[in-house]
């Protein structure tokens, strides 16, 4: 997470810096995908303006405050942006299980037993498997440390899912759809 800070109309000290560089990695635990955190400290007149824009995958928030004295605001800009983070991480994680059959990074596979039922089909066993995104190369030393026979991963190059079976100690086989 990088953290920009900008003083305006004012000189930056090292106690305001660290104050907010502080407070800013206490966001982290509402939210791990924080790419940036832009700050803009303004002094005017008598009034001490926070404006606060943290930016995630995927996502740009905002908050402003406004106090007389530098380290309220700051507390109110972070508090403003705690609650956003909390709603965005229920969000998020709420909407995991509906979207996760639409997600490209999972891959299921069905496995079916021939029976005397009408549809002569009958599900046997369903394993739903992360792929993990990587080159050809890469899945090849992770499955020569591994002892499974496979693995399922979604090709860097092509950004589809791919199979790499291992036949023997030096032989693979990769299967792209």
């Amino acid at each position: 997470m990088q953290i920009t800070i900008t003083a305006r109309h004012f000189d930056l000290t090292k106690p305001i810096r660290d104050y907010v560089e502080q407070s800013c990695e206490k966001l982290s635990k509402y939210f791990d995908h924080i790419i940036n955190i832009h700050m803009t400290l303004t002094l005017e007149n008598s009034r001490n303006i926070v404006e606060m824009s943290l930016h995630a995958s995927k996502f740009n928030l905002q908050s402003v405050s406004e106090e007389m004295d530098m380290y309220v605001a700051l507390d109110s800009a972070i508090e403003k942006m705690e609650i956003q983070l909390k709603k965005l991480k229920d969000k998020v994680t709420d909407h995991q299980k509906k979207s996760i059959m639409k997600d490209p990074n999972f891959f299921y596979s069905n496995v079916f037993e021939r029976t005397s039922n009408p549809n002569g089909k009958r599900m046997v066993k369903t394993k739903r498997i992360h792929a993990e995104i990587m080159t050809v190369s890469d899945a090849i030393d992770l499955l020569a440390q591994k002892d499974k026979p496979y693995m399922i991963f979604r090709n860097l190059e092509t950004d589809k899912i791919n199979v790499l079976v291992k036949k023997s100690e030096e032989l693979y086989k990769l299967i792209e759809p």
